[in-house]
């Protein structure tokens, strides 16, 4: 497995989480988001959205962070990122959309270039933006985390909404987000950080040094 990513992406940080809980082994390709290299025409063949991550697999190319984490729970089902009942995992998959749907798109790089380049915003407005979003997201959570958690954000283990927890608090204390509210949320996400201690960006082999 090839895994096409860059260090600071969310999405990217997402996939490697769930590699790291089932114990795969994969490469990483990594295209610099800040200087274009998603827009590399050898990797715009690959993903037409010109966007990380992308993984290959056997010829196969797989885009979208999401269609990535279900796809490896379908071919690598132990461990389980996903509760064995419907119930359960409809309710984990609700918590993977409130952050990949409802937060990442408002506070990713695209948005932010256009905040900046589009409107003009200042790192003030940009900074109370991403908070806004971000802070609507994590209550909600906090919220269904009370409700089904034990441990993790959906009972004793990692699931897939784990998986998306731990970038989303990357981010957030990147930007300086205050989470003191949300404290199951962040016990969640550090239990599963520290499982996946070598998916963290700062342990990449693109991160800054």
């Amino acid at each position: 497995m090839i895994l096409h990513g860059y260090w600071r992406s969310g999405a990217a940080y997402r996939v490697r989480i769930a590699l790291t809980l089932k114990a795969l082994a994969y490469e990483q390709v990594n295209h610099d988001l800040r200087t274009g290299g998603q827009a590399d025409p050898a990797y715009a063949a690959l993903n037409p959205q010109r966007l990380v991550p992308a993984l290959e697999v056997d010829g196969l190319v797989l885009t979208q962070s999401v269609a990535i984490l279900e796809w490896l729970e379908d071919r690598f089902p132990e461990p389980a990122l996903l509760p064995p009942d419907a119930d359960g995992r409809a309710i984990v998959r609700s918590m993977v959309q409130a952050i990949v749907t409802d937060v990442h798109p408002l506070h990713n790089l695209r948005t932010l270039k256009a905040l900046r380049q589009d409107i003009g915003a200042s790192e003030d407005q940009m900074n109370a933006w991403m908070a806004r979003w971000m802070t609507d997201g994590f209550a909600a959570l906090e919220t269904l985390i009370a409700r089904h958690g034990d441990g993790f954000a959906y009972g004793a283990t990692p699931t897939l909404a784990d998986c998306v927890v731990v970038p989303a608090l990357y981010s957030a204390e990147r930007f300086g987000v205050d989470t003191a509210p949300y404290p199951r949320l962040v016990a969640a996400g550090a239990r599963t950080a520290n499982l996946a201690e070598a998916a963290h960006p700062t342990r990449q082999p693109d991160a800054d040094r």
